[in-house]
């Protein structure tokens, strides 16, 4: 009996009712890459329902995803989910996904001199080296912007952006990976007064006009003030399996057993190992390359590319499933590779549901993606949490 809980980081489905709120009014990540490029071909999530989702969302005229039309009769079960927290990151839609609502939202830096002038000066003091940056910015650019300059100087490349993050990078012959961590470490501390969702350390390689990232990121997050579906899935003796940042988003609380894949087919390769080798638990796996590689790049081919071939791994992974597995596919925000700028958009997220020979149906629209978490819950016969509806029938 497993639960597999996978996340496409960033596969949202069409702008959310307040999110001309976060400047996002008209992005929809999923049709609107679809229609740029095309159409996409996802004949797995088609058939699961991907195609009926648009129309039971608030848009006039309704969305469509050019080339995933829907299904008379889906094999899952398919809806949206509405965020209810505010904010539009990675932390506050995977905790909410946990079963938390993140309210206040967390502390946004501003996009100019973004961090105050006494956590630069306490930074610079604990970790003996400067920083320089200072502002919201695409990863790939300024790394290119001051590489050179922390290169010579050994002075730490420090920036933001819309999310709630205090980034650090550095290459990684100037700044071994594990002393990167520790400065991480020392900006967790120094900014958890000021609720900053996650310090995430972003090493890199390669020469000025060359630079590349490496696959060696990690992210530190704040604390959860509540428990999660995940702690609460260990404390009664359920197993939790962690692919990808997973662990890092939940500061490593709640789970048996973590692999850091840093890739999409890394992790898809795992989950397809977990489900075979594991007879009890819950997998959850986080699916990376769609926001890193191409949603802040804005790469809607890339994007599509991807999505493309998760869909022809998913046409090999459902066999694997036996009659009381429970399948889940969701995401944790948009990245509307056809918006403006470089960051999230606030958007529904799709919900399919898959249950081998169960019958699917139309699950709606959901009020807050803890539903995730509350149906979990019941799948594995836990006391109903605090917050969400289940969709299990």
């Amino acid at each position: 009996m497993k639960a597999i809980l996978i996340i496409l980081d960033s596969v949202g489905i069409g702008a959310a009712p307040d999110a001309a709120d976060y400047g996002d009014a008209g992005s929809a990540t999923l049709p609107n890459l679809a229609a740029a490029v095309g159409g996409v071909k996802l004949p797995t999530m088609q058939k699961m329902g991907l195609g009926n989702i648009p129309p039971l969302l608030h848009h006039q005229p309704p969305l469509a995803i050019a080339g995933v039309p829907a299904e008379d009769a889906p094999n899952a079960s398919y809806g949206a989910m509405r965020e209810v927290s505010e904010g539009k990151d990675t932390i506050t839609g995977h905790w909410e996904i946990a079963g938390l609502e993140v309210r206040p939202g967390f502390h946004n830096f501003p996009f100019e001199n973004s961090f105050p002038p006494d956590l630069i000066a306490d930074f610079e003091r604990e970790t003996g080296r400067k920083l320089i940056g200072n502002k919201a910015a695409s990863g790939t650019v300024i790394i290119e912007e001051l590489g050179r300059e922390h290169l010579e100087t050994g002075a730490l490349i420090c920036y933001t952006s819309a999310d709630s993050v205090f980034q650090i990078a550095a290459h990684e012959e100037v700044v071994p990976v594990p002393e990167l961590y520790r400065y991480c470490e020392i900006a967790r501390r120094l900014c958890d007064p000021l609720r900053v969702g996650r310090i995430i350390a972003r090493p890199f390689v390669g020469e000025p006009g060359s630079f590349k990232r490496t696959e060696n990121r990690k992210d530190f997050a704040y604390l959860p003030e509540e428990k999660t579906i995940l702690e609460r899935l260990v404390e009664a003796g359920v197993p939790v399996y962690a692919v990808g940042k997973i662990e890092d988003i939940y500061a490593h609380r709640g789970i048996t057993e973590s692999v850091h894949t840093g890739n999409n087919m890394d992790s898809q390769a795992l989950v397809a190992k977990w489900t075979r080798e594991k007879e009890k638990g819950l997998i959850m796996a986080n699916y990376i390359d769609y926001d890193m590689l191409y949603g802040h790049r804005r790469d809607p081919r890339g994007y599509a590319d991807s999505l493309e071939k998760t869909d022809q791994w998913l046409a090999s992974y459902l066999p694997l499933l036996g009659v009381d597995d429970l399948l889940i596919i969701t995401a944790d925000h948009g990245n509307d590779p056809t918006f403006e700028g470089t960051d999230h958009t606030r958007e529904y997220v799709p919900l399919l549901v898959y249950r081998k020979g169960q019958p699917a149906q139309s699950l709606g629209v959901r009020e807050g993606f803890y539903d995730i978490a509350q149906s979990l819950a019941a799948y594995f016969g836990l006391p109903p949490l605090p917050r969400g509806a289940s969709f299990l029938g």
